[in-house]
């Protein structure tokens, strides 16, 4: 048995979207060819596609992976539990137009949960037969992946971290996050999550939200107007350096496949790569970095000015999904309502808030919750911030130490049963909106 992790595990390549080169031994990607009849050291050459390929080129996606064995390797997958993890079609209740909104979940005290047993499905939307949909997951950690690796074959995931850290050991090498970060792990690729705590306490534990994203792979949004800067910058963006383990024993290999869980056995650890060329693979971002655009006279321009990344449906300027962001920054509009205002839309809209307060509502919004809010459902600012903000002085004021962020779709959200059931769920979360009165006054009024 022998194990290598090379030193440079946790340095990153920025750049979203390019072709990049990684190798953990110098010399293991070959320069000339893809793939070459013998690959140098002995290795593998395996390419991994994340889009068809007679995809246009800048949305081709796939790498090529050089590794100590070849993915095929492994035992036969026989069904596994899902325990709490729920996929298309969403059909168990009917989706409605009620706003639902949840307490921050706690640990679960009565068992030890890595990652992938932890996560409990929210909500999704999409049908297995097309390229649409997702999904809303909140994860509650408790223990590392050891001898179990992962990879989802029905779409990526997006992890959104909320309390404490995660390791993600991925095939393309090790990416660190911390609640502020986030990291997107492409459909296919093997990982393993372990917690960035663990060693410090007998009770460690991790929590936060994942989408996962069956459609086209997020990218970045076109800026239109905003012209060539702003929003979420591509050299802001990170991937790993190659990083493998030549590592021998008994180990699982678990699969997400059309939303059920696979397990095989494997006798040697996936994240064998030793170096990878491509422009198909995982990354990570710090969401402190994201270039706020706003307005700087009076109004209040759409919440689409804070999308990160967003994943596109067959129709122009209609998102299969979205990721926004409501991070710090200034507000300065002039005789305008500064907070989010009373609105309807065509998106569905689920909000998780990441720390501090939410400046839309005073109370019952908190960090590990959640909200719902779906298609033409009116949402807003409670009460008691509707009427601190009406009457505030308009100065400059710096929004700081929150961040919210937004998983806004173009499908209906239908909630899950168990989401529906648990003790999370708020049953008086529309009295947040009871404080509002009828102001009116008829002109000649007295």
């Amino acid at each position: 048995m022998s194990v290598k992790s090379v030193a440079t595990e946790l340095s990153y390549q920025s750049g979203f979207g390019n072709h990049l080169i990684s190798e953990a031994e110098p010399g293991a990607v070959p320069r000339k060819q893809n793939s070459p009849q013998k690959v140098n050291f002995g290795l593998y050459g395996e390419q991994l596609s994340g889009s068809s390929f007679l995809m246009p080129r800048p949305t081709n996606l796939r790498s090529w992976l050089y590794r100590i064995l070849p993915s095929v390797k492994h035992g036969a997958f026989r069904r596994s539990d899902n325990k709490t993890l729920r996929s298309r079609p969403f059909n168990e209740v009917e989706a409605g137009p009620d706003q639902l909104r949840w307490n921050a979940f706690a640990q679960n005290k009565n068992e030890k949960l890595d990652f992938i047993d932890s996560l409990f499905t929210i909500a999704g939307n999409g049908d297995t037969a097309s390229v649409r949909g997702s999904a809303v997951h909140i994860y509650r950690a408790s223990q590392s992946m050891t001898d179990r690796f992962f990879y989802n074959a029905d779409g990526e995931f997006l992890i959104v971290p909320e309390q404490n850290g995660l390791r993600l050991r991925t095939e393309f090498g090790i990416i660190d996050i911390q609640p502020g970060e986030i990291a997107v792990i492409p459909r296919g690729v093997k990982y393993q999550v372990r917690l960035l705590d663990e060693s410090k306490s007998n009770s460690a534990f991790a929590r936060g939200y994942v989408l996962e994203n069956y459609g086209e792979p997020l990218r970045l949004p076109d800026l239109g107007p905003i012209g060539a800067n702003g929003l979420a910058n591509p050299r802001d963006f990170l991937a790993p350096q190659a990083a493998y383990e030549n590592l021998s024993g008994e180990f699982r290999l678990t699969a997400k496949f059309q939303g059920n869980l696979f397990e095989a056995a494997i006798d040697h650890s996936p994240l064998d790569v030793v170096g990878w060329q491509g422009n198909y693979y995982p990354y990570k971002y710090d969401l402190s970095l994201f270039n706020v655009i706003n307005t700087v006279s009076f109004d209040h321009p759409d919440p689409s000015i804070f999308t990160v990344l967003t994943s596109p449906s067959e129709l122009a300027g209609l998102s299969n999904i979205d990721f926004v962001i409501f991070p710090p920054r200034w507000m300065v509009a002039e005789n305008t309502f500064r907070p989010p205002y009373f609105h309807r839309n065509l998106m569905s809209e689920y909000m998780g808030l990441i720390f501090g307060v939410y400046d839309a509502k005073a109370e019952g919004f908190v960090p590990g919750g959640g909200s719902l809010h779906n298609a033409m459902s009116a949402h807003g600012p409670d009460a008691q911030t509707f009427e601190k903000a009406s009457n505030a002085e308009l100065k400059p004021v710096y929004l700081s130490g929150t961040l919210a962020f937004m998983f806004e779709s173009s499908l209906v959200y239908t909630p899950t049963a168990q989401a529906l059931n648990c003790g999370e769920l708020q049953d008086d979360y529309r009295s947040c909106w009871d404080g509002l009165t009828n102001n009116f006054r008829p002109p000649g009024s007295k």
